[in-house]
């Protein structure tokens, strides 16, 4: 057994190959809990966007020692998605046993700088593209009188910033959606929980940071924002924690007698959510601001990139 598969408690290894889907498995949380549970014994179906992508997925697998099934899966695709759930339930007898909704993009920019089609891309994906996916697994699980879907979101979902108002909506979407699906499903025996975690290091601050620049060449109010966060995007990767707390919540929602209903991973997501609910509204908009570029004195500044910043 790989090194994924050393970390696992001997809990793990009492589940008798249970099948797991993991959308978005290519990088970051998603290839880190899909090797994480192939290594443990789990029957793992691993989504890649196309063919080049899923073969470097399972050159990575087989690096690790462990096994893995892939999956072509574009989540903002409705046929791609009925396609994907039928390959996986005719190799499982039914449907898998759980869901990792984990595939998701960032959209930054300012409200008014972000055409319609950005948008709907946006919560094609984090949102309408989750919701789908634990729609077409629902009836199988529900067959079985048993079953997990686990919804990777972010602090995002529950703090707002400038510039990220989109994304932050569709989290906040996604957070909403699963505490409904979590009581509309419980009475089926599906357990449905959400992992929403502070800033780690992954690609998406590398995507992020490029739509920023994109941005920077257009005329808005925001350019000095957009540059202030584009740098420490690009400088945030190495300075962030890495993954594995995330990784390790997302396989504890899956594998715990009694789930909990939300996993906060990092202490700056836990801090984050004490202040946003202790301090004024106008103290944390101008600790914000300042965090997205905003002049202040310097010791503001330190203190507000070094807590309100979302990456």
């Amino acid at each position: 057994m790989g090194a994924h598969g050393g970390r696992v408690s001997l809990l793990w290894r009492c589940v008798v190959r249970r099948s797991v889907l993991v959308t978005g498995a290519t990088s970051g949380v998603g290839l880190g809990v899909a090797l994480r549970l192939a290594g443990a014994g789990f029957d793992v179906f691993a989504t890649a966007r196309d063919e080049p992508k899923a073969e470097k997925l399972r050159a990575v697998a087989a690096e690790c020692a462990v096994g893995l099934r892939t999956v072509l899966l574009d989540v903002a695709d409705a046929d791609s998605c009925r396609r994907a759930c039928a390959e996986v339930a005719e190799a499982t007898d039914g449907g898998p046993w759980a869901l990792v909704n984990n595939a998701g993009v960032p959209l930054v920019g300012a409200v008014e700088d972000l055409e319609d089609a950005a948008v709907r891309q946006l919560l094609e994906v984090n949102v309408v593209g989750a919701a789908r996916m634990a729609r077409l697994v629902l009836p199988g699980m529900r067959e079985r009188g048993e079953g997990r879907i686990v919804n990777v979101s972010s602090l995002a979902g529950r703090i707002t910033a400038p510039g990220m108002g989109w994304y932050c909506a569709g989290k906040a979407a996604l957070g909403a959606l699963n505490d409904a699906l979590r009581m509309e499903a419980g009475p089926g025996g599906v357990r449905v929980a959400v992992v929403e975690a502070g800033a780690y290091a992954s690609a998406i601050q590398g995507r992020a940071a490029d739509g920023l620049a994109a941005l920077t060449g257009r005329q808005t109010l925001f350019g000095d924002m957009y540059r202030v966060a584009e740098a420490a995007l690009r400088e945030s990767g190495t300075r962030l924690p890495s993954a594995e707390p995330v990784v390790s919540a997302v396989c504890r929602a899956l594998v715990a007698r009694r789930p909990r209903h939300r996993y906060v991973v990092g202490r700056q997501a836990k801090a984050g959510l004490l202040a946003d609910a202790l301090v004024p509204v106008r103290v944390k908009d101008h600790f914000k601001r300042v965090a997205m570029g905003a002049p202040a004195h310097p010791l503001v500044e330190y203190a507000a990139r070094r807590w309100c910043t979302p990456w």
